[in-house]
């Protein structure tokens, strides 16, 4: 019943956001008599906030057109590879012919995007920096609602078996990173390969910022999972898609809901951050509106999960440790990290990370114990918080030469 409001009030509230975009463009446009109106870059800057504050946020694209390779641009297509029911493998591939390319030797790199509220776009920073000297793939998830309920559902396995399919597909020599939640199905599903001794490992697994073992300095985002019984999540987070999307009647954890907790997790910034907006558009800076505007658009846009793949992470990941505690099966088989022994290991932990506390990530390395030291590796990035080892100057200037250096010493 809830999405079912939240719709309602959508459809109600979006001519009043077109009203408001309407009229900031009324009162900002040099063309404009009002614009020159008193006070006008003030009315405008509240229509606009007003508008960036109502509107419905739809997800971003890529918009990654061209990259730098020695020095060079270079243009970039994205192109779809392989298409699942939940899932897109894109490739960003380079407009070079097959000699230029083989002539690069760029390592080949699946990111392992998360689904965990927003889109795989949240990534884009990451893609552009490893773009450069990599050959580049990363998994798109679907929304949720948009997938008609014949498609069947999806749970944690499925998503663990989509890595598997995803890696022999781009086999050999590939390099799997996975950011945030997917570390655990990542480790699960190359676990589940070495114990197999499939010939379709990957060279390297590079893990960031991932609850590999949320027992470890445990954060806000492990406590809510450890406080609430199993059964609060079913009753209160979990919804049917209302009829006006494919998916109608398939259940999901809402977007909107997932955004909620966001903006709770820290209100004060947000709301400062909406303050420092009005005042930038009042006194004309364009730079950091704009900066403003593009971060907003991302955070904004968010997509449903499916209700079983949801429940399956709360249960397996966060309330029964079944990783660390060596008792995950996944389709009656036991994950077993110990049998790894030719797949490189790097963790990357953010100094400030509060989503994935300190250790929750490199105990990956206490899992793996068959793995030679060797090939093993750790990293703690100075200063950087949850999304600044994946985005930003740290993650460009810092992590990803790091990454870089592993995998040709690895490769």
């Amino acid at each position: 019943m809830l999405y079912h409001l939240h719709e309602m009030q959508r459809s109600f509230m979006t001519p009043l956001m077109q009203w408001a975009d309407a009229s900031s463009k009324l009162f900002s446009n040099p063309v404009s008599p009002f614009a020159h109106t008193p006070f006008a870059q003030r009315i405008a800057a509240g229509y606009e906030l007003m508008y960036r504050l109502g509107k419905d946020y739809q997800k971003p694209a890529f918009g990654i057109d061209s990259t730098l390779v020695d020095g060079e641009t270079v243009g970039v297509l994205e192109l779809t590879v392989e298409s699942r029911a939940f899932c897109h493998l894109l490739h960003f591939k380079k407009d070079l012919s097959d000699k230029q390319i083989k002539a690069l030797d760029h390592p080949k790199v699946l990111i392992v995007a998360p689904l965990s509220g927003h889109h795989s776009t949240l990534l884009r920073d990451t893609v552009r920096a490893l773009l450069t000297s990599h050959d580049v793939y990363i998994t798109d998830w679907i929304d949720a609602r948009m997938v008609p309920l014949s498609a069947g559902p999806f749970h944690l396995d499925d998503y663990i078996y989509y890595v598997q399919d995803f890696i022999r597909l781009l086999a050999p020599d590939l390099h799997v990173i996975s950011v945030c939640q997917p570390t655990v199905p990542v480790l699960a599903a190359i676990s589940l390969m070495a114990t197999e001794k499939d010939s379709k490992l990957p060279k390297t697994m590079i893990m960031m910022g991932g609850p590999i073992d949320p027992r470890k300095s445990p954060t806000a985002v492990n406590d809510l999972a450890i406080e609430k019984p199993f059964s609060w999540f079913e009753n209160t987070v979990i919804y049917s898609v209302p009829s006006n999307f494919a998916g109608v009647g398939r259940r999901v954890y809402p977007g909107f809901l997932q955004h909620a907790g966001f903006i709770a997790m820290n209100p004060g910034r947000h709301a400062q951050s909406h303050r420092e907006f009005y005042k930038h558009l009042v006194a004309g800076d364009d730079e950091p509106a704009e900066g403003h505007r593009q971060f907003y658009n991302e955070y904004n846009a968010v997509l449903d999960m499916p209700a079983e793949y949801y429940l399956d992470t709360i249960k397996t990941v966060f309330q029964d440790f079944s990783l660390p505690k060596g008792t995950w099966k996944v389709g009656g088989k036991l994950v077993r990290p110990q049998d790894i022994t030719t797949v490189a290991l790097f963790t990357v932990e953010g100094e400030l990370d509060d989503i994935s506390g300190a250790g929750q990530t490199q105990a990956a390395h206490e899992l793996c114990t068959g793995i030679p030291a060797a090939m093993q590796k750790d990293f703690v990035a100075p200063g950087a918080g949850h999304y600044g080892i994946f985005s930003g100057r740290r993650w460009r200037e810092t992590i990803c030469p790091e990454i870089g250096k592993f995998i040709r010493k690895h490769g």
